[in-house]
C-alpha cells in the first residue's frame, strides 16, 4: 500500500459485489445481510463504529423501501438503509446543515449510545472499512434524493441494480451515480505555501485552494486554471499527488502539486475570501494549534493530509505512514 492510500476514505479495498446487483431481492435473502444506517445522510455510529443490524430489526420499519447494496465481507452483504423520512422526537434543528453539525439523533428502537452523526465530525475516528462504507452509502443515497426524475424526457425514474442505477419506465434511459471531479492543490513557492478560505469557513480556517475540473479540461490544465482565476497565481509543473473520495456531496478530490512561478496574489473574491502565502515554520505551528490566526484543514480532509506530509517532506510512494 503507498501512502496516498492512507487518506480518509481512501479505501478499505472493499469487495463492492457487483455481481450481485441484478437481483436485489436475493441479496437480502442472502444469510448475513445487514445494514448500516443513515438518517439526511448522517450515518447511525456507537462507540466509534458504524451501527450495523439485521434487516428484520425494528428500526428497519422505518427506513424508505430501497435498500443500497454497498458490498460484501466475510460475513455477508453489507447495505444501506434510509431513515430520512423518520422525523426524530423533539428535533433541534438548530445546528442541521450547518458547516459542522454536531448534533445527534437518538432512535427509540435502538441503544442510548447509538446515534446518527455528522460524518465529517465521525470521520478520523472510524476504521478505513466503516469510513468506506460511510461515505458511499452517503454518496450513492443523496444521488438518490436529487435526481429522482429522468434527465432526457422529465418522467420519475425508479432505483435498480441494487441502488446503483436509476432506470427511466417512460424513455427506457438508465442513469448511473454522478461523480465531480475537483482538484485540490499543494502550490509551494520555495518554502511557503499557499492557502485560501471560503465565506462561513470557521474562523481562522484556511485551507488549499480547491475547484471543480470543467468537461474537456486534463487535471493539470484545472490546478493551473483555478489558481490563477482564485489567486492570480501562475502554475508551472503539475503533478499527481492522492485522491480522495469526498461525499459532500459527490466529489472525487485529485490532490496535486504545483510550482507557483510568482507569489503576488490577485484575490477574486467572488471566488474566496481571502488568500495567503503561509511559510513551512507557521504552518507547522497552525497544525499543532499554536498559531494565533491560522487553523489548519479539518483532519480528515485531503487538504489537512497533503500538508501534513508536506511539513514532514514524506513522498507519496513511501512505506505507509498514518496521515
Amino acid at each position: 500500500m503507498i501512502l496516498s492510500e492512507k487518506v480518509t476514505f481512501g479505501g478499505s479495498g472493499l469487495d463492492r459485489a457487483a455481481d450481485l446487483r441484478a437481483d436485489s431481492a436475493a441479496v437480502d435473502a442472502i444469510p448475513g445481510a445487514r445494514a448500516i444506517l443513515l438518517w439526511r445522510g448522517k450515518p447511525m455510529i456507537m462507540d466509534d463504529a458504524l451501527v450495523q443490524v439485521a434487516l428484520d430489526h425494528p428500526i428497519m420499519a422505518d427506513t424508505l423501501a430501497d435498500l443500497i447494496l454497498l458490498g460484501r465481507d466475510e460475513t455477508g452483504p453489507v447495505l444501506a438503509a434510509d431513515l430520512s423520512g423518520w422525523s426524530p422526537p423533539d428535533l433541534d434543528i438548530t445546528h442541521l446543515d450547518t458547516f459542522l453539525d454536531p448534533s445527534e439523533q437518538k432512535h427509540p428502537a435502538m441503544p442510548a449510545g447509538a446515534g446518527f452523526a455528522e460524518l465529517r465530525a465521525i470521520m478520523t475516528r472510524l476504521t478505513p472499512r466503516d469510513a468506506e462504507l460511510a461515505a458511499t452509502a452517503k454518496a450513492i443515497i443523496g444521488w438518490h434524493q436529487s435526481h429522482g426524475y429522468c434527465a432526457r424526457c422529465g418522467a420519475q425514474s425508479v432505483i435498480s441494480m441494487a441502488g446503483w442505477q436509476r432506470d427511466c419506465p417512460s424513455c427506457g434511459t438508465h442513469h448511473f451515480p454522478r461523480t465531480d471531479p475537483v482538484v485540490i492543490m499543494l502550490i509551494t513557492h520555495g518554502n511557503n505555501v499557499l492557502l485560501g478560505r471560503s465565506p462561513g469557513w470557521p474562523e481562522g480556517m484556511y485551507s488549499l485552494l480547491a475547484g471543480f475540473v470543467e468537461p474537456g479540461e486534463t487535471i493539470e490544465a484545472a490546478v493551473r486554471r483555478e489558481v490563477l482565476e482564485e489567486a492570480g497565481i501562475s502554475v508551472g509543473t503539475v503533478r499527481y499527488l492522492a485522491s480522495q473520495p469526498w461525499a459532500f456531496p459527490a466529489s472525487l478530490m485529485f490532490g496535486c502539486a504545483g510550482e507557483a512561478l510568482g507569489t503576488e496574489l490577485t484575490i477574486d473574491r467572488t471566488e474566496i475570501e481571502d488568500a495567503i502565502w503561509v511559510s513551512r515554520e507557521d504552518m507547522a505551528s497552525a497544525f499543532a494549534g499554536l498559531h494565533p490566526t491560522i487553523r489548519p484543514a479539518r483532519k480528515g480532509a485531503i487538504a489537512h493530509f497533503l500538508i501534513d506530509n508536506w511539513l514532514a517532506d514524506r513522498s507519496y510512494t513511501d512505506a505507509p505512514h498514518e496521515a
